[in-house]
């Protein structure tokens, strides 16, 4: 059983390692660790279903129909991404991890200070992001609001989350099902600047946008 996995596991990887898309182009690597991904689970679960004799043949199924599905969901974000990058304005961070995009927007320009009242210019691009995400239904989003640690950690919790709560409700007012959207408050929980100074606080003050395919 392990030496069928291993070897049908290296197969599949060295096939999504080659894949071309449609137009002859290769894909590009996030849709390539997509359906790598998707190969490697397609094998197990392929594997593991069969009879003893019949696992070699189950298992190459699984693995390219996994390879197959993992594909797609990589080049789904992938698209996203390009549309995002056109249209979002130069304040606004984009990173794809590929299995996820993550939208950074800067709290010290969607919010005044100690105020979950929307405010400023990036409010057209969560417009534009409303728009992106009403093009791509097959994505689910997740809102974290975040905080640096000035204040008490409650209070600042219940800042970021309240924070979080008026952009999904920005996104849904663009037409995003709210079905879709999930909002978290981390409050000052997960920094990704030093507190010391007043520019590593700016920076940990953002709410993030989480992007991954259902």
């Amino acid at each position: 059983m392990t030496k069928t996995f291993l070897t049908l596991s290296g197969a599949a990887l060295a096939l999504t390692a080659c894949t071309v898309a449609p137009t002859g182009q290769p894909l590009d690597s996030n849709t390539q660790r997509g359906a790598a991904t998707g190969a490697l689970v397609g094998a197990v679960i392929g594997a593991a279903q069969a009879d003893s004799g019949d696992r070699l043949r189950d298992a190459a199924i699984g693995a390219v129909v996994g390879a197959g599905t993992g594909g797609v969901a990589g080049s789904v974000l992938d698209r996203q991404e390009a549309a995002l990058r056109q249209s979002l304005s130069g304040g606004v961070g984009i990173v794809n991890t590929g299995d996820r995009l993550v939208v950074t927007l800067p709290q010290d320009i969607l919010f005044r200070t100690d105020s979950a009242q929307l405010t400023g210019s990036l409010q057209r691009d969560l417009t534009t992001l409303a728009r992106s995400m009403n093009q791509f239904p097959s994505t689910r989003v997740q809102v974290i609001g975040h905080a640096d640690n000035t204040g008490s950690a409650a209070y600042n919790r219940d800042l970021s989350s309240r924070r979080a709560q008026a952009v999904a409700q920005q996104l849904v007012a663009g037409g995003v099902a709210p079905q879709r959207i999930r909002t978290v408050g981390a409050g000052e929980d997960q920094p990704i600047a030093s507190n010391l100074t007043p520019e590593g606080r700016q920076q940990n003050r953002r709410v993030e946008i989480v992007i991954t395919e259902r």
